[in-house]
């Protein structure tokens, strides 16, 4: 039986991605901050779905810790053969709002980790018949947003990684997916600290639900997609992203966060 390692796996997109994946018969090893969370989650699907589901609590903005997960990973002689690099977050506002110290462990989490789990893993996935890594991007990846700076330019990076690392990979038995989501209904909002009505009121309008997202990108992983967006409006979103001068997207993006 396949087993997936997924990171921020639970609540939100995670943790629906870790249910997609239990209903498909596929082992669990689940890795985020809270432990109560996560035996809540690990314990439900294991025994809503008959999976194994196994569980590390590990705070990713430290250093370390994508070693501290691959150790685990060892240890459990678990053979890998999905990498769901989920875990990640923002922190809405100007720039100079925020210490350099919390910039660098939001890019920790959303980059770092991911490229240290990723090379740590590699060997284990290119020993399995078939292995996939699934990164979950932005919507935000496709443009500068004023007000999400930093994070905007963290899930760039994991897009242009993930289509990067796809290529290079091509020939071998490791299909690597970027999926970029627009706004889903999770906690994203209260941990990035987002105050603006704007902001606010545009994300109740299209937010998608984590379900329907993590159906959208297990399916993009198995057909081997190299990129996928989820939903028509953030599929229209980034069409404009391309369409317009990058000036006039990032006027309409400082608005909604009230730059």
């Amino acid at each position: 039986m396949p087993t997936a390692l997924i990171t921020g796996a639970s609540k939100g997109i995670g943790k629906a991605i870790a249910e997609e994946f239990a209903k498909k018969q596929i082992d669990l090893l689940l890795v985020a901050r809270s432990a109560d969370l996560l035996k809540e989650t690990a314990s439900h699907l294991s025994d809503k779905y008959g999976v194994e589901a196994k569980w590390l609590a590990a705070d990713l903005a430290k250093l370390g810790a994508a070693q501290q997960i691959f150790s685990w990973c060892k240890e459990n002689k678990e053979p890998v053969s999905i990498l769901v690099n989920n875990a990640g977050y923002g922190l809405s506002g100007p720039f100079e709002k925020y210490t350099i110290a919390e910039h660098t462990e939001m890019m920790q989490v959303n980059m770092n980790v991911v490229v240290e789990l990723t090379y740590l893993l590699l060997p284990m996935l290119h020993g399995r018949n078939k292995a996939y890594i699934l990164n979950i991007s932005s919507g935000a990846a496709y443009q500068a947003v004023p007000g999400l700076t930093i994070y905007a330019a963290t899930k760039s990076f994991l897009l242009s990684f993930s289509r990067g690392l796809r290529y290079e990979l091509r020939k071998s038995n490791i299909s690597v997916t970027a999926v970029c989501p627009g706004a889903t209904d999770t906690d994203f909002a209260n941990r990035a600290k987002v105050t603006g009505a704007k902001a606010k009121k545009a994300a109740a309008q299209f937010n998608m639900q984590p379900a329907e997202v993590a159906r959208l990108a297990v399916e993009a992983m198995f057909a081997e997609k190299a990129e996928s967006t989820t939903g028509f409006v953030n599929k229209l979103a980034v069409f404009f992203a391309w369409l317009l001068p990058k000036s006039v997207l990032e006027k309409a993006a400082a608005g909604i966060y009230e730059i």
